[in-house]
């Protein structure tokens, strides 16, 4: 099987986690006789650095040309301290998911039990925690025109936009996975303020027909927030929109204790894209101390979602929980001594060549 793997290191840490994800990548094409294409292109604040595009038309067409999107972080301190600038690196990623058509990130939240004294949250509350928040990625107040700042630059406005046809699309995927699942859906708006939230009720609401076996229930997102933090467990798929879906996963990952352990796929109309929900961590860059689970357990949904090896994903799964039971892990979240990037990298690699068998 010959496959073709886009990489998209970006900036910040992004280079040195990718480097990981990719040992566990080869690892995998060595012990399953697979044949993967790996080709590199520029994003974020690297980008601009090179081409003046934060999203350039060479990286796109790289994108387009390959089974799937390993993709590190955006994100550089020069820009966020800088108010003004016209071009920053988080347009790269808007303009990613736009014109590759990703209109839905999925985001696994799980538990995991050797690392639940991590949690801010108490052990009873997260210990079995397992859901997922499906957010829609294309639409809302992040893409809504619109935009700008008036010309004395005293008042500044943004506009959130949806179409029934984007709430149908992301609703019926939500739908689809709460049915593999436990056939709960908690859909998530603001539909006592929001014109917006109004109209994604209303066709959430008429979706439900479609699928009679699934329990649904609405919630506000303040509500939703709160409910996160307090009774986690009773999620199980949530579905939301642009902005809201931002603001609560990373709420969530809170729960496994450490942002860096969540993966990420986002799919839609081309090339998906999978990616740690972490940012790019810039006081890290460099120091070979950044945790690259999230980004390796990026890489098993690669397989599972776009590469059609499912055996591949659980095998990496498997060697990602032996690292954290085992203690092969980096700073934030170790408990005695702490193993480099690199270090956790190569373990976990070392496990996939051994063909770690199942507990």
């Amino acid at each position: 099987m010959q496959k073709n793997i886009a990489v998209l290191a970006g900036d910040g840490i992004g280079p040195e986690v990718i480097d990981q994800a990719l040992k566990a990548v080869k690892a995998i094409e060595q012990r399953f006789k697979c044949r993967f294409t790996y080709t590199s292109a520029l994003v974020g604040a690297t980008a601009i650095e090179h081409t003046g595009d934060p999203y350039p038309d060479r990286t796109h067409d790289i994108c387009m040309q390959s089974d799937a999107v390993l993709f590190g972080a955006i994100g550089d301190p020069r820009y966020d301290n800088d108010p003004k600038a016209k071009i920053r690196p988080e347009q790269g990623l808007l303009a990613m998911r736009k014109k590759l058509g990703l209109y839905a990130n999925i985001r696994p939240v799980s538990a995991f039990k050797s690392l639940v004294h991590k949690s801010p949250l108490k052990t009873e509350l997260i210990d079995g925690a397992d859901f997922m928040v499906i957010r829609e990625l294309t639409g809302g107040i992040y893409f809504g025109e619109p935009r700008g700042r008036s010309e004395n630059g005293l008042t500044a406005f943004d506009t959130c936009t949806y179409t029934r046809t984007e709430i149908e699309r992301i609703g019926r995927l939500a739908f689809e996975y709460a049915r593999r699942r436990a056939k709960k859906l908690t859909a998530v708006d603001k539909a006592n303020i929001l014109a917006t939230s109004r109209l994604w009720r209303e066709t959430i609401q008429e979706l439900h027909a479609d699928f009679p076996d699934v329990a649904l229930e609405f919630m506000f997102v303040d509500n939703a927030a709160m409910q996160l933090v307090t009774w986690p467990k009773k999620f199980d798929v949530v579905v939301t929109e642009n902005m809201f879906g931002d603001i609560l996963t990373d709420e969530a990952s809170v729960i496994t204790g450490s942002l860096g352990l969540l993966p990420s796929a986002s799919v839609g109309i081309h090339t998906s894209v999978f990616e740690p929900i972490h940012g790019s961590y810039p006081q890290a860059a460099g120091k070979n101390i950044a945790n690259p689970l999230g980004t390796i357990l990026s890489a098993a949904l690669m397989f599972e979602y776009a590469l059609n090896i499912p055996e591949a994903g659980q095998l990496i799964r498997l060697a990602c929980e032996r690292s954290i039971e085992q203690g092969v892990v980096t700073a934030d979240i170790a408990t005695g001594n702490a193993y480099t990037t690199s270090e956790v990298g190569d373990w976990i690699a070392g496990q996939i060549s051994a063909c770690i068998p199942t507990p």
